[in-house]
């Protein structure tokens, strides 16, 4: 791509608030006079002192930090092109909805440049601009004259929208009288249907049922087949992966990751540890287990024996567990258990390897893995439980290890996994490849 087809561009952008401080209260009727005298030219310096940074050093912000001082966003940088669909994800405070006032113009950096190219409409606040004693079909008009639309604009797209949001038979009805979702639906429907060239949304599936976020996010996907630049905010991991290409991850206020969503969704699912898709226990004392068998390692690994934490959904996942043996004369079932990031159980797979199946162990470490082969989960993540419970003479649980790894599966869209031609969502846990037969009869 060249320099000629960048939407926006960001250099070193940086955003500061200095925090207020806690007012003294007067000890005395005389002083609390003094103070409501001075209050205008108090309260004066005191505006303009938070909004003045002239003693900052955005060079060096670390050296002699004032804890008065939040940095929301730090020397941020990076382009996005033209018909690109860009992802941003952090955790709460990380500078995600800061950095998308600043390219709605909302606030301004407090330094750094930004270059924005194409008309561009903001949603970040569902239902921004309701009013309500207003009708449905006035708040229609108003709510979309808001967010940069042009009333033919909004005559041309009007049956669209209605049929969209679902609220026909209450069009003309105030909207103080609506549900919480009923307005939801008809201000999302209003944001929906802008045609600007770059859009900015955040969080909008965070609101309504289950249904209505899977509109949502089919609208959503659609307006990026369109070829427009989408900037798009959201904790919904999968959402992300669905509908951006590109992912930009920020922490503290910094870019600390940049590329292709599947491998940055991957990274930011297993921040925190330094492999998600593997865990290990130095030693036998501090490994969870009980008095005949200790867990020492977890790990997901490729066909080829390599960790790894994402997956195409062509490919074989293997779960191994090693555990040790340290009472024989017990025969075992270790066995995994694959959760998906909704707390959803898939499946439990036991181990029935016939070497070791109902046959006493001896003291010493086992490895077992058990393979999911290509085309059997759906995209998403998903989480590992790995446990282990004797069989013989007793059953007693040794170990049972909650979400000790995790792995990432995502659909490359290439026609030839089970998604075939389908560019939409495919609902479910798994999503098989199954062999199809096909009679005509002419």
């Amino acid at each position: 791509m060249s320099s000629n087809d960048i939407a926006i561009k960001l250099e070193n952008v940086n955003k500061v608030y200095r925090l207020g401080a806690k007012d003294e209260s007067d000890e005395s009727l005389l002083q609390s006079f003094m103070s409501m005298v001075k209050s205008p030219v108090k309260n004066y310096r005191k505006y303009r002192s938070l909004y003045d940074f002239s003693d900052l050093d955005f060079d060096n912000p670390d050296v002699n930090p004032d804890p008065n001082i939040l940095w929301a966003l730090r020397n941020v940088s990076f382009n996005v092109h033209q018909g690109e669909v860009v992802g941003i994800i952090g955790r709460n405070g990380a500078g995600k909805s800061t950095l998308l006032k600043i390219l709605s113009k909302i606030t301004p950096p407090a330094r750094g440049r930004v270059e924005i190219h194409g008309r561009t409409s903001s949603l970040l606040e569902v239902g921004t601009g309701f009013h309500n004693e207003l009708t449905g079909r006035e708040n229609v008009y108003l709510n979309a004259t808001i967010l940069g639309m042009r009333k033919k604009e909004v005559d041309r797209k009007f049956d669209e929208i209605v049929e969209f949001s679902g609220v026909e038979k209450f069009l003309d009805t105030p909207v103080k009288r609506y549900s919480s979702g009923m307005r939801v639906r008809l201000a999302f429907s209003v944001a929906a249907h802008l045609e600007p060239e770059i859009l900015i949304i955040d969080e909008v599936l965070a609101v309504g049922d289950a249904a209505f976020q899977e509109k949502c996010l089919n609208k959503m996907e659609d307006v990026g087949h369109q070829g427009r630049t989408v900037f798009f905010v959201s904790h919904n991991m999968p959402a992300v992966t669905r509908l951006c290409q590109r992912v930009v991850s920020l922490q503290n206020g910094q870019v600390v990751a940049d590329g292709p969503a599947h491998e940055i969704v991957a990274a930011y699912m297993h921040d925190g540890h330094a492999s998600a898709a593997t865990r290990s226990w130095e030693t036998l004392e501090t490994s969870p287990g009980g008095d005949i068998a200790r867990l020492r390692q977890v790990r997901v690994k490729q066909d080829n024996g390599q960790t790894a934490a994402s997956f195409d959904i062509r490919s074989t996942v293997g779960l191994e567990m090693t555990f040790e043996v340290i009472e024989e004369g017990y025969s075992m079932l270790p066995h995994f258990k694959l959760l998906n990031d909704e707390g959803v159980l898939a499946f439990i797979s036991v181990d029935l390897d016939p070497e070791w199946r109902k046959k006493k162990r001896p003291k010493g470490t086992y490895t077992a893995t058990a393979w999911i082969p290509g085309n059997l989960l759906a995209e998403g993540n998903f989480f590992i439980h790995a446990a282990l419970t004797t069989m013989q003479p007793l059953s007693l649980l040794q170990f049972h290890e909650r979400e000790a790894v995790s792995f990432q599966v995502f659909d490359p869209m290439e026609g030839d996994s089970a998604r075939g031609d389908w560019a939409k969502d495919i609902r479910g846990l798994i999503r098989p490849l199954l062999r199809w037969e096909t009679e005509f009869s002419g």
